[in-house]
């Protein structure tokens, strides 16, 4: 399906919508809309590298001895992948997610959300939404200023220790999104 073009109508006037696959490498899937002059640009994240960040995630847990799950979602807050480590208990699953969704959500880490939860300008009240977690674990993958996904982590005895496991997960894949 690379290139592919098909053209719609709005307002009785041609409006072109571009797809672009990736090139089979781990690339990216680029989709451009015209949408009444404009351009809407959005980055996808393959699933082969959403799998490498989300196994990274979970091993760099392992390696210090903590029992992980891993979710990654894409910017529109989907499940690209989830993984269970070996050990990592049964809530973690919808920790993990509960996570990345926020992160994704609100375009910023958690830890750094977390610390807006409190004070006078709290946004603690948002956390009754379903599946908004202001705890440390949720970390946006962003390709320059966009955010194109997240990735949560559940598991480790600690909000910073989930965080450095999906930062390692982020650190496998920052390099080949494009």
């Amino acid at each position: 399906m690379r290139g592919q073009a098909a053209i719609t109508q709005v307002n009785g006037e041609d409006h072109e919508a571009h797809v672009q696959n990736g090139d089979g490498g781990g690339g990216y899937i680029d989709q451009r809309i015209d949408v009444l002059g404009g351009y809407v640009a959005d980055h996808r994240i393959p699933a082969a590298l959403a799998v490498e960040a989300a196994s990274e995630t979970v091993a760099a847990c392992a390696r210090q001895g903590y029992h992980e799950t891993a979710a990654v979602l894409d910017a529109d807050g989907a499940t690209i992948v989830t993984l269970r480590g070996d050990g990592a208990g049964i809530h973690s699953i919808d920790s993990a997610h509960d996570k990345a969704y926020t992160a994704v959500s609100f375009k910023n880490d958690t830890l750094a959300l977390a610390g807006r939860a409190n004070g006078e300008e709290s946004i603690a009240a948002l956390a009754k939404l379903p599946h908004v977690m202001f705890f440390g674990g949720g970390v946006v993958i962003k390709l320059g200023d966009e955010v194109i996904g997240s990735i949560g982590a559940a598991g480790a005895p600690g909000a910073k220790l989930d965080d450095g496991c999906a930062k390692a997960g982020l650190d496998k894949i920052r390099d080949r999104l494009k």
